[in-house]
């Protein structure tokens, strides 16, 4: 549900998909390709959120700030489910792990990964390709060159999934019987493979 709030109202580019079960609030932009997933509340009430070209943001996170604040999530940046990200500003290309929690005036930098459930507190610094984790999040060593490959890859396919929703997604009532000719699941991880080489 999309939902103004003292005269701002969210802006989101067509091409993006915004779940109708997330909710966006006030004054966030959303640019090109982005995913917001079910459950998702980005809540800019008390300050601007921009969400960059072909940023994700899965199921069940929180996207807020203390009053007066602006930030933003670069382009294809990518927060798994359940993660909060409040008052932070995440980096290009970045990865947020499921679960994890960026404070206030953290800086997570370009191309970064943060692990499920890392605790990154308040004006945490942390510079480009690093892999942060733990409680508090601390940086370990260096994203490598495979491992952000393999993290821009899957990040490809959050991009191609607004269109899809928009293309396919439709609510529906549930069958009593599985069907014969039920569809074959497409082959994500081969999928994801096939990405890596490009």
């Amino acid at each position: 549900m999309i939902y103004s709030f003292k005269s701002h109202i969210p802006v989101i580019h067509e091409s993006s998909f915004v779940h109708p079960q997330a909710t966006v609030i006030g004054n966030v932009i959303i640019g090109k390709d982005c995913y917001v997933g079910p459950s998702a509340v980005i809540r800019g009430d008390w300050g601007e959120i921009i969400l960059e070209d072909g940023v994700n943001v899965q199921e069940n996170c929180t996207v807020h700030m203390f009053p007066g604040k602006s930030i933003t999530l670069k382009e294809g940046a990518h927060v798994g489910h359940g993660a909060i990200i409040h008052g932070a500003n995440l980096g290009r290309n970045c990865m947020i792990g499921m679960n994890s929690v960026i404070m206030d005036d953290a800086t997570i930098g370009d191309e970064s990964i943060v692990g499920a459930m890392a605790f990154v507190k308040a004006e945490a610094v942390f510079e480009p390709r690093s892999l942060i984790v733990g409680n508090p999040a601390k940086k370990i060593k260096e994203v490598s060159d495979q491992m952000i490959a393999w993290k821009t890859a899957g990040t490809k396919l959050y991009k191609q999934l607004p269109a899809d929703c928009h293309e396919t997604m439709r609510e529906v009532k549930p069958l009593r019987e599985i069907p014969e000719n039920r569809p074959i699941q497409e082959d994500f991880y081969k999928t994801l493979q096939e990405i890596k080489k490009e």
